[in-house]
């Protein structure tokens, strides 16, 4: 049975090894998202600063997000939940994991649990295939913007629908 919960501190070992290995191809293509050369403390940092969720099955750990929150000390661009931080056990590669824990967090935590009309997210423009998925799954670009890292980000926002009724 699948779980999602948060993640704690006990978790930060398992955590670490999960991003590794899911942001191996990441490095390769040289892109440089912070999750892709994480350590320990980097790890530790996300669980105790952010919305860090866990998605497991019979305790094994599948896959991984994290909100930053517009109040918090790194916010995203638009004033609303932003994630980053999102991997998947690349064992599980192709098998719906991934975005069965996006579409658990857009739905039950930042549209029915925290109450936003959206979500944003940042991508890099020169990965192969990530900003068509988010674009097919309604997530809409917004701007793009050069923070240093050696490729332009990409920053999209996606409206969350209430049905009320």
């Amino acid at each position: 049975m699948v779980e999602f919960r948060q993640a704690t501190l006990n978790d930060a070992e398992a955590l670490l090894h999960l991003t590794l290995r899911a942001y191996q191809p990441i490095r390769e293509l040289g892109i440089n998202f912070a999750a892709a050369n994480a350590d320990m403390e980097l790890v530790k940092k996300n669980i105790r600063n952010n919305m860090c969720f866990l998605m497991e099955e019979e305790g094994k750990l599948l896959s991984t997000l994290s909100l930053r929150m517009p109040w918090g000390d790194h916010p995203g661009p638009f004033g609303v939940p932003h994630i980053w931080w999102f991997a998947t056990d690349p064992d599980y590669a192709g098998q719906g994991i991934g975005n069965k824990l996006i579409t658990w967090c857009e739905e039950k935590m930042v549209r029915d649990t925290l109450k936003s009309p959206a979500v944003s997210l940042g991508t890099a423009d020169k990965h192969p295939w990530l900003v068509d998925i988010y674009k097919r799954r309604g997530y809409q670009e917004m701007s793009r913007k050069d923070l240093g890292k050696g490729h332009i980000t990409v920053f999209m926002k996606k409206e969350l629908t209430t049905d009320i009724g």
